[in-house]
């Protein structure tokens, strides 16, 4: 008999790798053998397989089936194997076509009873196939519309595993059978909160546009009640919509992680708010035997919340550190590491002391000292090192009430369009290089000929820098704000006012 062969995806973080999928029956004793690396969940297909082709009614021979997982040395997780290794199997014993299978990818776990069950992460497996040159894809019913958002695939959507041995050339009558679905997401409400609910706090405001014209990180600190999580909230109505590749591996992610994502990509940056209580795996990722995106793999291309910050275990938050830093969120392991985007925009709030009142004009803190610096001595140095913006947030006023609601306060879709405006003026400013934002240039370029400011406009930060008041890194930070504050108003280059409204918003919190 022909040996029957078939491929799958083998996700590893967002990166899939082909699977060469290979069945031979021989004449031994009956027997199901798998080999190449299989886990637990893969390891047990060979139950799942043989009954779902029992009861499809495309049953297995009686005798030995050998399903090899090639590459061998590659680790293989979960149960999307299963309609790959019976079809495999169906082609050995010559059910079903062998040169057919083999020109089609297969994804999809097998019921019992023969129907295929929707998988986790169809959307980057899709891509993956792509990528590796296949034209034809066949995943289950299920997740047949996640798959087709992938351009330039042809996608086969099966119900059971009779239909996919019917596809591929079996002699079988079709039998209809009610295909396994995925509850309908939630309708959510996709409109963003109205930046103009925000009263006083115009200062805050104006941070916030600054952060999201330039993609960069916030830090806001206050008593409780200042508004310091409603104005984190309204950030990502602030951003612009995402382009197509952002969108797409938006979603890859969401579908990584089992959240639904829909016939549409969404255009919307994604926004997660992850609890104090959250550990070092759920904020970055992690797992043992599958490697799952965290929160903030969740809020590439959007914006990461923590609220209450230092309440957060302190190891948990350093663990931000080099994703801050770089870009991506690498996860180790001992066999493989897993690498998920970590291009999102941070932002912190925290009170000022454990009771709150720290600073407050209307109340007094009853922290001691010491309680005081061991409370916000949980954020690192490091970690805040690496946020440009840090601003104080207080409490506002009657008076202050009273003047917000008798002005003209600004609004969501009038503060996106500054932010619009100023992204494009930096993206044609660097269009001959790698970046798009002013958060992602290099101090050494900022500081080199192409970006180089004249002494007299960066002489205030020079001071700062030669009496140690801001690192080298923070020096930078404010340069590139510096940037962001002169395209939203509209300067060719940022001059002194710039630079001092940068330095201001690198060091409110300490001012």
């Amino acid at each position: 008999m022909p040996i029957g062969r078939t491929y799958a995806i083998s996700l590893l973080g967002l990166q899939g790798a082909v699977v060469e999928i290979e069945a031979d029956i021989s004449s031994n004793l009956p027997a199901f053998v798998l080999i190449g690396l299989p886990d637990t969940a893969l390891g047990e297909a060979k139950d799942r397989v043989r009954s779902a082709a029992t009861n499809s009614g495309c049953g297995l021979p009686n005798r030995k089936i050998t399903v090899n997982l090639s590459p061998a040395a590659l680790p293989k997780h979960g149960s999307g194997f299963d309609l790959a290794i019976a079809l495999s199997a169906l082609a050995a014993a010559g059910t079903v076509s062998a040169e057919s299978i083999e020109r089609v990818l297969h994804l999809g776990e097998l019921g019992l009873d023969g129907r295929v069950r929707p998988l986790n992460g169809i959307l980057p497996a899709v891509l993956a196939a792509r990528t590796a040159g296949f034209a034809v894809v066949m995943v289950p019913v299920g997740n047949a519309e996640e798959a087709a958002l992938v351009p330039g695939v042809r996608v086969v959507a099966v119900a059971s595993l009779r239909d996919a041995a019917i596809w591929h050339g079996g002699r079988f009558d079709p039998v209809p059978v009610e295909p396994l679905i995925r509850p309908a997401p939630a309708a959510t409400d996709d409109e963003p909160l109205e930046l103009a609910d925000v009263i006083g706090n115009a200062d805050a405001i104006e941070a916030l546009i600054v952060a999201a014209a330039g993609g960069h990180h916030v830090f806001f600190l206050g008593p409780p009640g200042a508004g310091k999580t409603m104005l984190a909230a309204r950030l990502p109505g602030l951003l612009p919509d995402l382009d197509a590749d952002s969108a797409l591996e938006v979603s890859s992610i969401r579908s990584l992680s089992g959240l639904p994502v829909g016939g549409a990509l969404s255009v919307r940056p994604p926004f997660e708010n992850p609890h104090h209580t959250a550990s070092a795996a759920a904020l970055v990722g992690g797992g043992s035997a599958m490697i799952r995106p965290g929160a903030a793999a969740r809020a590439a291309h959007g914006v990461l919340f923590l609220d209450e910050a230092p309440e957060f275990a302190s190891n948990v938050l350093d663990a931000l550190r080099q994703p801050l830093e770089s870009g991506i969120i690498a996860i180790h392991r001992a066999n493989a590491v897993a690498y998920f985007p970590g291009s999102f925009q941070l932002i912190m709030a925290a009170n000022p002391c454990p009771c709150g009142q720290y600073g407050g004009r209307d109340s007094s803190c009853t922290c001691p000292p010491m309680a005081r610096r061991r409370y916000l001595g949980r954020l690192s140095g490091p970690l805040l090192d690496r946020i440009d913006i840090q601003f104080r947030v207080q409490r506002i006023t009657s008076a202050q009430v009273r003047v917000a609601e008798q002005s003209l306060r600004l609004t969501t879709a009038v503060a996106r369009k500054r932010v619009i405006v100023a992204r494009a003026a930096a993206s044609t400013r660097l269009a001959d290089t790698p970046w798009a934002l002013n958060s992602q240039v290099p101090g050494a370029w900022l500081r080199g000929s192409q970006a180089r400011l004249k002494p007299a406009v960066t002489a205030s930060i020079d001071r700062a820098l030669e009496r140690g008041g801001i690192t080298m890194r923070g020096y930078d930070r404010v340069l590139r704000l510096a940037w962001t504050i002169a395209d939203l108003d509209g300067a060719n280059t940022p001059g002194e006012g710039h630079i001092g409204q940068a330095l201001y918003l690198r060091r409110a919190i300490s001012s």
